[in-house]
């Protein structure tokens, strides 16, 4: 009876590790458009022998990705790949799946477009509205960024950070919850455009401008510069976006 019970809790033990890689890996498959939309995935006899795993286990991943809106369960039909408007996009756990090296084009293309109506929005009403210790704190961030132009990872932590410290510096409770929902999209977008770049020296300026303009308290000024900084931003992306297709990524087009 012990014996059978410590086995049972050393299968529930590897669970996990092992469901959260598989799931990624079947999340990466889909996301990458292995599997595109409308597309039957293979059953979970077929997944479990592909990842050495259970069927409880790719059953258990199916549930997760489900819940994400990825797949759908039908009867008599199997597994299938959901149209991408139904996809939980923001969910953090999701723009996870896309890891550092899936560019998703669509996404990126969808969060630049949001960018450009709500940070000069932002960036103007954090002229007016943010405190001092906002204003320092910003131009901390942007410090930052200046320091470890030579680290990318530091340098998109600093970048993601400039913009969270923006977005609550507008005063505004909507743009701050939306800045919270997109957060991870956010620095999803951040990532892939600051490793694409070999010099960001151009991004550091435009940061630096908008925290200038707030020092000024201009309104106008700091939407401008603010808008600056989403059309670098633009440029960047369209490297990676180059990169990508040059490299064969389904999702880089």
């Amino acid at each position: 009876m012990a014996q059978n019970s410590g086995e049972s809790d050393g299968i529930e033990g590897q669970r996990p590790r092992v469901m959260p890689d598989v799931t990624k890996a079947l999340a990466g498959d889909i996301l990458s458009g292995k599997y595109p939309p409308n597309a039957t995935l293979p059953t979970e006899n077929e997944l479990g022998i592909a990842f050495s795993v259970s069927r409880t286990v790719i059953r258990e991943a199916l549930k997760v990705l489900a819940a994400k809106g990825l797949v759908v369960t039908r009867p008599r039909v199997g597994t299938v790949v959901c149209d991408p408007d139904n996809w939980s996009l923001l969910d953090p756990q999701v723009i996870g799946w896309h890891g550092p090296g899936l560019f998703d084009a669509n996404l990126l293309g969808a969060v630049l477009e949001t960018r450009r109506v709500l940070e000069p929005l932002a960036a103007g009403l954090a002229a007016e509205r943010a405190t001092l210790r906002e204003i320092a704190d910003l131009d901390g961030a942007w410090q930052l960024m200046q320091e470890a132009s030579e680290d990318v990872e530091k340098f998109s932590v600093a970048d993601t950070e400039f913009h969270r410290i923006l977005y609550r510096a507008s005063h505004n409770p909507v743009l701050r919850q939306i800045s919270s929902l997109i957060d991870a999209a956010l620095t999803y977008s951040f990532e892939t455009s600051n490793k694409t770049v070999f010099n960001r020296d151009d991004a550091v300026k435009c940061h630096h401008a908008v925290v200038e303009a707030l020092r000024m308290r201009d309104v106008n000024g700091a939407a401008a510069a603010a808008s600056r900084l989403i059309e670098q931003a633009a440029h960047d992306l369209d490297l990676a976006g180059r990169k990508a297709r040059k490299n064969g990524d389904r999702r880089g087009s």
